[in-house]
């Protein structure tokens, strides 16, 4: 806990032309929170995500999204006082190592890693689905492409991006809503099947939904808001990040939640019958509800929605493996390339590392990429409740900053339920997971340690870093 970091200026003296280089600020709460809520992208995790907790939690899918929603409050609030006091490109990397060492900070930039290279291929996968009303594609293929396009819009300059995904973010938006209102109008079963805990199973037969099986979902029900975090990647560029940053945060998580779990309360009630709850196919159930017309509008823009996020996660990407090699995590070469910045002002070099390996893992198996995704994003929030109960000592303590409420109950209590959720997951996840984590234990003890006076040195732009 005492190796923790300091402020880039004091922690290396290179000359001024040596300095690490920062993002330009040139977007506001509305252009980030725009960014922000494009990576959660709502309607293609309803669409994408969602579907798969249909076939496991049938009825029990609102209430576990819903819990999971709560939890992701108190995630928020660390993220928003963490996010404020260190506004760094780097966002729970930078954060976490400032305040509980650099090891903790390591071990949560490769959980992050892990979330944010398997995050978009995840949800570009889903777009051939969304495209069949049209053209009938090889979902791999299709996600591939995705990424590839994502790629070559993630070089263009961030604030042209913002208006791109905007516009996006409107009819997904729009596609959502027309699932919500259909589904309501369309209602089979009251308010009550919201909390009935029922499935089909593999027969066809109802079975009940236990509490084990609730809990062990909830790490995907995390996953399902999760891009709210996007805005302490988007710190750096942010106007006024001790403000903005929190009020990105928070706005969108609030917008996001509604976007996501209204139109799941309407699909549960408005389902012909548990079995094609369970199937998940609600291209099938929106027609079913009106017309091929309307069924085919949504499944565009759901398809439109998923290039949306695809664009904003190598956005968002790219930035953590610019900090990453800012901050010297890797060898000269990697970091010299990885840090270099384009005629738009990105990292053209961090961006193809992003969305390459991301078209590629399109081709990876489905059920092993949620699985180690919602282990990691559960470990990575774990991680960065241990450091919210940090925020308070030394100087940090009288650092300007948005300061969460409850504190340190929440991030506690935080740390408890995130804890037990991990207990609850399929042991595959956990070892690759944990394999993962312990091969890169072993590159900071064999390479990074060694090295710490050069190597995995934390910068926080001079313009908000505490004296």
């Amino acid at each position: 806990m005492t190796d923790t970091l300091r402020p880039v200026e004091t922690a290396v003296t290179e000359a001024a032309s040596d300095s690490p280089k920062t993002l330009k600020r040139s977007i506001g709460v509305v252009g980030g929170t725009l960014l922000t809520l494009s990576c959660v992208t709502p309607a293609s995790t309803l669409f994408v995500v969602v579907p798969d907790l249909f076939g496991s939690l049938g009825t029990a899918t609102a209430l576990t999204i819903a819990i999971g929603s709560l939890l992701c409050i108190a995630v928020a609030f660390c993220y928003s006082e963490l996010g404020t006091l260190i506004p760094s490109a780097g966002g729970e990397y930078a954060m976490v190592s400032t305040l509980a060492g650099r090891l903790a900070g390591w071990l949560v930039f490769v959980l992050s890693l892990l979330v944010v290279m398997i995050v978009p291929p995840v949800i570009a996968m889903g777009t051939a689905d969304y495209l069949a009303p049209i053209v009938h594609l090889d979902p791999a293929m299709t996600g591939a492409g995705v990424m590839l396009l994502a790629t070559l819009a993630g070089l263009l300059d961030l604030r042209a991006n913002a208006w791109i995904t905007g516009i996006f973010l409107v009819l997904e938006v729009i596609a959502a809503g027309v699932v919500a209102v259909l589904g309501f109008s369309h209602s089979r079963r009251g308010v009550g099947s919201l909390t009935s805990m029922q499935v089909a199973d593999t027969g066809g037969h109802t079975t009940t939904v236990t509490a084990m099986l609730v809990v062990s979902g909830l790490a995907i029900a995390l996953f399902v808001t999760q891009g709210f975090s996007t805005a302490v990647y988007l710190s750096e560029e942010l106007e006024h990040p001790r403000r903005n940053v929190a009020r990105t945060v928070l706005a969108t998580l609030a917008i996001s939640t509604v976007i996501i779990l209204v139109p799941v309360a309407a699909i549960i009630m408005g389902a012909t019958d548990l079995k094609a709850l369970t199937g998940g196919d609600i291209s099938s159930m929106v027609t079913a509800w009106s017309n091929s017309a309307v069924g085919t509008f949504v499944s565009l823009c759901v398809a439109l929605a998923i290039i949306n996020a695809g664009i904003v996660m190598v956005i968002q990407n790219s930035r953590v493996l610019f900090a990453s090699a800012r901050d010297k995590a890797w060898p000269a070469p990697v970091n010299s390339a990885l840090s270099r910045l384009g005629r738009f002002g990105s990292p053209w070099v961090a961006t193809l590392a992003v969305g390459v390996p991301g078209a590629l893992l399109c081709f990876v198996n489905l059920d092993t990429l949620y699985g180690v995704t919602g282990v990691s994003v559960t470990g990575m929030y774990l991680l960065v409740a241990v450091a919210a109960l940090l925020s308070r000592r030394g100087h940090h303590k009288h650092t300007p900053a948005w300061r969460m409420p409850l504190w340190p109950a929440m991030p506690v209590l935080l740390i408890a339920v995130l804890a037990y959720i991990l207990t609850q997951q399929e042991t595959t996840y956990l070892l690759w997971t944990g394999g993962i984590t312990a091969a890169a234990t072993l590159y900071w003890a064999l390479y990074l340690r060694p090295r710490k006076e050069t190597h995995w040195v934390v910068s926080i732009p001079e313009d908000v870093a505490p004296r």
